[in-house]
């Protein structure tokens, strides 16, 4: 039942845009974005003993409340959990484990619009800017672990965060290029007008100046000192592997490239020889 109204809320969804694509390409390319920036579930995961013993840290941001986790304060090193779209920190425990099992203090929080925080939406740089207010609160954070959408917002983060080779990224089937995430968006809306996307990239352009391109881990990584490990799966289907390959071949010194095959966008961050891969590094 829950899946059928989602495929119908997502089908109101997809013809509110087409009605609008016939009056006006400009109102249709709002809808389109805004459809983009909210999340159509939230998890609602059960908290295992690890987050019910976990220390609860809440903060304002942008107007709404962010709730999270903290364990181990003070540790050795400071590490925090990014997870991605329509996900929680609720799904990263093996790794926050592993961390915890090296000395380190850990910090997870929901971003907007996600598990238990506030909000209704939710765009990269809102979630760059999350993380910037969590490493000035709670920091300095010199860990970072990124899923997907929030693979793509560390980068933009450390691009306004003073941080040296000491600090260290794992970056998990990020979302790598903010264009390719927008061709498959209209792919799955079926609209085809070049109009209405012409008119979505110029709403994206409007709010900071910056064309959907300028949103890349791609482009950021030049600025990026700290060391990364990069783990992508060559069947991902919603980050493609392409992407990631176009980074690989640019050999930089300080990205360690973690390659697997059949576990796809979700599977990769849950595998253990992945997890330990990553928790050693971090």
């Amino acid at each position: 039942m829950k899946k059928l109204k989602q495929k119908y809320s997502a089908l109101i969804k997809l013809l509110h845009i087409k009605i609008l694509t016939v009056f006006s390409k400009r109102k249709a390319a709002e809808k389109a974005l805004q459809i983009f920036r909210t999340p159509a579930k939230r998890s609602r995961k059960e908290w295992t003993e690890l987050f019910k013993k976990a220390e609860k840290k809440e903060f304002e941001f942008n107007g709404i409340t962010i709730r999270g986790f903290r364990w181990n304060n003070p540790g050795k090193r400071k590490a925090l959990i990014l997870h991605g779209h329509e996900s929680t920190v609720l799904n990263f425990e093996i790794y926050i484990k592993g961390l915890l099992d090296k000395g380190y203090e850990v910090l997870a929080f929901d971003a907007p619009a996600h598990g238990i925080s506030e909000g209704e939406t939710l765009n990269v740089l809102d979630y760059r800017d999350f993380i910037i207010h969590i490493h000035n609160q709670f920091g300095p954070v010199q860990s970072y672990l990124g899923h997907s959408f929030g693979g793509l917002a560390i980068p933009l983060a450390l691009e306004k965060i003073q941080h040296n080779n000491t600090f260290r990224i794992a970056l998990i089937a990020p979302a790598t290029e903010t264009t390719t995430t927008i061709n498959r968006y209209f792919r799955l809306l079926r609209v085809k007008n070049e109009k209405v996307k012409k008119h979505f990239e110029d709403l994206i352009q409007e709010i900071d100046g910056n064309h959907s391109s300028w949103y890349s881990v791609s482009r950021a990584l030049p600025n990026i000192k700290a060391a990364i490990i990069w783990a992508h799966d060559e069947d991902d289907p919603v980050t493609p592997f392409s992407d990631a390959l176009k980074v690989k071949e640019q050999n930089y010194p300080n990205i360690q490239f973690v390659i697997t095959k059949g576990l796809g966008h979700n599977l990769i961050y849950r595998e253990e020889k992945v997890a330990k891969q990553v928790i050693d590094f971090l």
